[in-house]
């Protein structure tokens, strides 16, 4: 631990807090996702956050043990729309169809950062930081597992032939939604990720065990 650390800390240590953690938490939450984690500096997250060096030691405790507070923040978030487009169509093909054109959406708003925050701190945490690395790529794959589970549910229901892929397929919509958030990143149009939307959609099995490109 760093003098200024232990400072800050004792100087913080028994005053009540006095500024809106969640506020605070969600300030960090756009800085990474607009930076990642390595492009955003301690004076870059007190200033966003408003808040002082103590302050933050004393509710956040480092900037790495923020950072994972922050994508789990988010991937609450992202997940919930996430599960609730996957499960509010009966019909599978729809279900994806419905869930790509949402992240779409998502990914190119003009209110926040560009993208997903997990898909930036995938490619830009440095290879030194491997607990960041690991913390991110279990958020990744608690997502593929959603997806996994609910093209299962598609082959129980008829929607997709017995002998899917399903481990594959999950993999294979999964690698594209991170795609899009790249995409975006670098500037696409939403319309330009639609239309990566609607080629993926082809790859999807017919029920006679074929792919679909309707």
């Amino acid at each position: 631990m760093t003098p200024k650390k232990i400072d800050a800390e004792r100087r913080g240590r028994g005053r009540p807090q006095s500024f809106d953690r969640t506020q605070a938490l969600y300030a960090a939450v756009r800085l990474f996702w607009d930076r990642g984690y390595d492009g955003t500096s301690f004076d870059d997250l007190i200033a966003a956050m408003g808040i002082s060096p103590s302050s933050f030691y004393n509710a956040f405790k480092s900037k790495e043990a923020l950072f994972q507070e922050a994508v789990e923040a988010y991937a609450q978030a992202s997940g919930a729309w996430f599960d609730t487009v996957l499960k509010e169509h009966a019909d599978t093909r729809t279900a994806l169809e419905r869930l790509l054109a949402f992240a779409a959406t998502e990914f190119t708003r003009i209110d926040r950062p560009t993208g997903c925050m997990i898909a930036v701190a995938a490619t830009q945490c440095s290879p030194s930081q491997e607990r960041l690395r690991e913390l991110v790529a279990t958020q990744r794959t608690q997502s593929e597992s959603a997806m996994a589970n609910r093209l299962r549910q598609g082959v129980a229901s008829g929607d997709l032939p017995a002998s899917t892929d399903i481990e594959a397929l999950a993999a294979f919509y999964m690698s594209l939604i991170r795609g899009m958030a790249v995409q975006a990143r670098d500037g696409a149009a939403r319309e330009r990720l639609l239309e990566i939307a609607r080629i993926g959609m082809q790859a999807w099995p017919a029920k006679d065990g074929g792919s679909n490109a309707a």
